[in-house]
């Protein structure tokens, strides 16, 4: 497992990161304080706080470096 921060800070943010990490099986949690949630529930999503950054803690073994390049736009660095 891998976890980065992430800031969504727009609904097409979040619209655009919902269709990207769907496109992979693996599985996505986001953590916001005690909030865990399923990222790839664009609901869920917008239960957050998104005005902050928040963890994306990523399950995956193989695919780490494509996720990570196909997600740059929103992690912060």
């Amino acid at each position: 497992m891998k976890t980065v921060q992430i800031s969504l800070n727009s609904i097409d943010k979040v619209k655009s990161f919902v269709n990207e990490i769907t496109k992979y099986d693996n599985d996505f949690d986001l953590v916001s304080g005690r909030y865990v949630i399923d990222a790839k529930s664009i609901m869920g999503i917008f239960s957050l706080d998104l005005s902050k950054p928040i963890d994306l803690n990523i399950h995956a073994d193989g695919d780490l470096d494509s996720i990570l390049a196909a997600l740059d736009p929103y992690i912060i660095k």
